[in-house]
């Protein structure tokens, strides 16, 4: 039988050894419960100091990186900065603001694209009014000019048809830059001839030499004579604007491999690499035009250049040097333009240079002067021994022309296809005073009476336009 003091001694013991667990339990608790207190705080504070980098981090997207990106789809040598933590890159965190600099990229861009079409347009539609009222300006000038005979009145309608001129280039060029058709529709034309059409629609035509070194009759299809003479036209003005009012631009028309090149040279002050670079890029036409970006006030030359090489196939290049220091441009027209009119039965403007080459011959001819254009067709040449006429059968063309006997040229057309060619003045000046002179002749006529032949004074006046109908 167990006594009562053992089991109070075991009771106790129990009681005891339950009362350490306990206690040891409750330590370990709280030190449990401290630490997850300080990995709390831990966590907190990281917690804190990741929402403070995130908040610098979208501050930094929205006061730096947007308006920078914005900023980089006008000028694209902008520099984008990148995320304000170096260590956020390739995060997701990274990532998403990334992309949000990207797609804010693309929206300005189109919407950019958007505002500047509809900028085109409207100018389009206003410039397109404005061509109507020069186009109108200029069919009231030349009426004037065919209605009067006084000189002085002719030389001030000359100018004001050529001050007209300039005005309506302006608009056409800005019609094309805005994405408008030329606006005229030609037949085929002498390359030549609108090489000289583009200059005579500059200030400072009297500057430019053109030497022509093409093949008689080498000519434009119909839908680019309008194009190639304002792009000569858009080139010439650039060149005389950017060299002395002294010096002269060089204008050479060559044959190539793949066509006929216009190069122009001036004496200019050149371009900068940036600058050329700028210029290859517009006039390449292969990127889009905006208004935007051809400064205030807009450069429209090499933006309608670029256009125009775009849609009929043509290339340009203003990447070299002048020999004379300046710029040199040169328009390439390939060989799919090319024509070809025969010169005697539509010569190139009188104004035209004369090419410095002949027409192509089945056998070479002797050595001698070539005084007209085209002197294949002119005056016989006297046949020698290495140039008789050939038989057909030996499968080459005849030159018949060498033995046909034909009535030489009178000296006043040959002294007149020596001649070299007037100048606009020039040409304005004879006009006045041949018209100066039909006035004095009326009015000698109205004077005598012409009683004793019983003709009128009207009978003179018309024999007198008919001589000069003849004449002319």
């Amino acid at each position: 039988m167990i006594e009562l003091p053992d089991l109070v001694t075991g009771g106790l013991t129990a009681g005891t050894l339950s009362a350490l667990a306990l206690a040891g339990g409750l330590l370990r608790a709280r030190r449990r419960q401290t630490r997850q207190r300080a990995e709390i705080a831990a966590l907190r504070t990281r917690l804190d100091g990741s929402l403070k980098a995130f908040t610098a981090e979208v501050e930094h997207l929205a006061s730096r990186r947007v308006p920078a990106a914005a900023r980089r789809v006008a000028h694209p040598h902008v520099a984008v900065p990148g995320p304000l933590q170096p260590l956020t890159v390739g995060t997701p965190l990274g990532i998403a603001l990334e992309n949000v600099v990207l797609a804010l990229q693309a929206e300005t861009a189109a919407q950019r694209t958007s505002v500047d079409a509809a900028a085109q347009a409207g100018m389009r539609g206003a410039v397109r009014e404005i061509q109507a009222a020069l186009y109108r300006l200029q069919d009231a000038l030349r009426g004037l000019q065919q209605r009067y005979d006084d000189p002085e009145l002719a030389q001030t309608l000359f100018r004001l048809d050529h001050e007209n001129e300039q005005s309506l280039r302006r608009a056409q060029v800005t019609a094309v830059v805005c994405g408008a058709w030329v606006g005229l529709a030609r037949e085929e034309s002498h390359l030549v001839d609108a090489v000289t059409g583009g200059q005579a629609r500059l200030a400072g035509y009297h500057r430019v030499q053109v030497h022509n070194h093409l093949e008689p009759g080498t000519a434009l299809v119909s839908h680019a004579v309008e194009p190639v003479a304002i792009i000569v036209a858009e080139l010439l003005d650039n060149a005389l604007r950017h060299s002395a009012p002294d010096t002269d631009v060089v204008v050479s028309l060559e044959h190539v491999h793949h066509g006929v090149c216009v190069t122009i040279d001036d004496a200019g002050l050149g371009m900068t690499l940036d600058e050329r670079e700028r210029a290859q890029r517009l006039v390449a036409g292969d990127e889009p035009i905006l208004l935007t970006e051809l400064g205030d006030p807009p450069r429209m030359g090499l933006a309608a250049i670029g256009r125009l090489t775009r849609q009929f196939d043509l290339g340009v290049d203003v990447s070299s040097t002048s020999p004379y220091g300046g710029v040199r441009a040169v328009l390439r027209v390939e060989t799919h333009l090319l024509s070809h009119l025969d010169p005697a039965d539509r010569p190139p403007a009188a104004s035209a240079p004369r090419t410095t080459r002949t027409a192509r011959k089945a056998f070479p001819d002797p050595p001698g002067p070539s005084h007209a254009y085209g002197a294949e067709t002119g005056a016989p040449e006297t046949a020698t021994g290495h140039h008789e006429p050939r038989d057909e059968d030996d499968g080459l063309p005849q030159r018949r022309r060498r033995t046909r006997p034909a009535t030489p040229a009178p000296a006043p057309a040959r002294a007149a296809e020596r001649r070299p060619a007037r100048s606009p003045e020039e040409a304005a000046a004879a006009l006045g005073a041949l018209q100066s002179g039909t006035a004095a002749a009326r009015a000698a006529v109205a004077n005598t009476g012409a009683g004793a032949s019983g003709e009128t004074p009207a009978d003179h006046i018309d024999q007198t336009d008919d001589e000069e109908g003849a004449a002319r």
